[in-house]
């Protein structure tokens, strides 16, 4: 019997107030795929970390290299100083200007014809370039990236951060700008001797080449990423939604009471959790069909049993009123009295049949040493005196004490129901043998009898309700039909089972043999 489970209370409650158990699985598993998408996406903020470092460090080389050329640039005479000017912004690819204190321009590499600053016009940019610009303010502004100032060229050197910086004292400095096409430009400023600042400006456009580049390979990784990922989600939501969808619909089928048109898919091909959720919902709605048709039926055969007393019961009724022969009027009244236990009986054993399933999935089962149960009732059936010279005789187990897990009452009921038959099925002077004995880790009793036997083709049928072969010598509706039926049911909910076979003594007679599990110390010999 299956174990009964115990659910807290709070359970459905939790799962009402969380958000996935409103929310289908489809969007669910995208969602879980794409959040790791999303993880993977945070590298396009790592990358301006990555352009901002590298801003940082070019910044530095530019006031290292502001004051070397400065240094190389002080020793050389006023005559040969623009040579000199002219020379190191070709070497340096920078654009070199000299300012005196008061700010005026007194040299500049641009008008000394060295033309390596040049500044993109971005209206006359291609298309490519334009958008590659607009997806870099989209990016500053979602990572709300600090935002340089315009670059824009100064007549009066003063006017420049880094010579006023150098002019009032300072070793070096360096400013970042913002070019009109978005690519940074850096000035930085170093001091000459006699009050003179040299100011150098870069175009660093290799730095946003290079971001640029990162960014593509990373959203061409992105990209296939996420369309892998979307797939199996997509294929994953279907090859777990689509199912449980198909098997919702067909549950709810059955809950309206359409069981017997439902057929529930059982999805051999799936090996997985999903396959064994369909196959056990088929088989449940197997065996509720099952039950259904058992009840349905089990009702037929009651009212067909319950019919026939009732039926001679009003005749024998109907004819009192006119039968005034007292004889008669005896007889009548002993029909009436046969058929009231009659109904009776099958009153009492049509409410034991409905309620068994439900009394025993309640059941607590106990210990039970079937040994000693069967020696007590075989001395308690002699004690009381048997018919027609039948005995009894008890094989008690040689291995001592046979336990089981069990309802004693209800198990007490199966043996003396198999015993009551075996009596009034042997003939005169019979015996009727009882034994119990280990088989492995299972208890086995046999009850025989020396009566004329059971079929082959009948071994089956007996064990169904109303069914019911007598023995000639008894008077008909002693017996519901029942008795086996209800023996049955109680030792397949004591995981055993119970049969009928031919003995193996070649005597008449039939063999019922109940198989019922040892406990684990009694299978274990202790």
């Amino acid at each position: 019997m299956a174990p009964a489970t115990a659910f807290r209370r709070s359970d459905a409650a939790e799962q009402a107030r969380a958000w996935s158990g409103r929310v289908s699985l489809t969007p669910r598993i995208l969602a879980v795929n794409v959040l790791a998408l999303l993880l993977l996406a945070g590298g396009f903020f790592y990358l301006e970390s990555f352009r901002s470092r590298i801003l940082d460090q070019k910044s530095n080389e530019a006031r290292r290299e502001a004051q070397l050329m400065a240094a190389a640039l002080a020793p050389a005479p006023p005559a040969s100083r623009d040579a000199v000017l002219a020379r190191l912004a070709t070497q340096t690819g920078t654009r070199l200007r000299l300012y005196d204190r008061a700010g005026t321009l007194l040299a500049d590499s641009r008008a000394l014809g060295v033309r390596n600053f040049q500044l993109d016009d971005p209206d006359k940019d291609p298309l490519a370039k334009r958008s590659a610009r607009w997806l870099d303010a989209a990016i500053d502004r979602i990572v709300r990236a600090p935002l340089a100032p315009g670059y824009r060229e100064r007549a009066d050197g003063r006017r420049w951060p880094d010579v006023q910086a150098v002019l009032n004292g300072r070793a070096s400095a360096a400013t970042l700008w913002r070019a009109p096409d978005r690519t940074p430009v850096i000035s930085a400023a170093a001091p000459l001797p006699g009050d003179l600042a040299l100011l150098s400006t870069v175009n660093a456009r290799d730095v946003t080449e290079r971001v640029r580049l990162e960014r593509f390979r990373l959203s061409v990784v992105l990209l296939v990423a996420s369309s892998i990922s979307i797939g199996l989600s997509l294929y994953l939501a279907r090859t777990i939604v689509n199912p449980l969808r198909l098997l919702a619909r067909a549950a709810v089928r059955v809950r309206l009471g359409r069981a017997r048109e439902v057929i529930v898919p059982r999805l051999p091909e799936r090996r997985d959790e999903i396959g064994m959720l369909a196959r056990a919902l088929s088989d449940m709605t197997l065996a509720l069909r099952a039950r259904i048709d058992a009840t349905e039926a089990f009702a037929a055969d009651v009212t067909h049993e319950l019919k026939n007393p009732l039926a001679s019961l009003r005749s024998a009724t109907d004819a009192l009123g006119r039968v005034s022969d007292e004889e008669l009027r005896a007889r009548l009244l002993a029909i009436v009295n046969d058929d009231v236990h009659r109904l009776d009986r099958l009153i009492s054993d049509i409410s034991d049949a409905s309620r068994l399933d439900a009394q025993l999935s309640r059941a607590t089962f106990d210990p039970v040493d079937v040994g000693g149960m069967l020696a007590a009732m075989v001395a308690q059936r002699a004690e009381r005196g048997l018919p027609r010279g039948v005995r009894l005789r008890f094989a008690p187990p040689p291995d001592g004490e046979l336990v089981v897990a069990g309802e004693g009452a209800r198990l007490e009921r199966v043996f003396a129901n198999l015993i009551d038959n075996a009596i009034s099925f042997s003939p005169d002077e019979a015996t009727v043998t009882i034994a119990a004995r280990r088989d492995r880790s299972m208890l086995e009793v046999r009850v025989e009898d020396e009566g004329p036997g059971v079929p082959e083709e009948a071994r089956e049928a007996i064990f169904r309700r109303f069914h019911s072969v007598r023995p000639a010598q008894e008077t008909f509706g002693q017996h519901s039909g029942l008795g086996l039926a209800i023996a049955r049911t109680i030792v397949e909910a004591h995981q055993g089972e119970i049969g009928v076979e031919a003995r193996e003594d070649r005597l008449g007679g039939a063999r019922f043999v109940v198989r019922l599990p040892l406990t684990a110390r009694a299978a274990a010999g202790e």
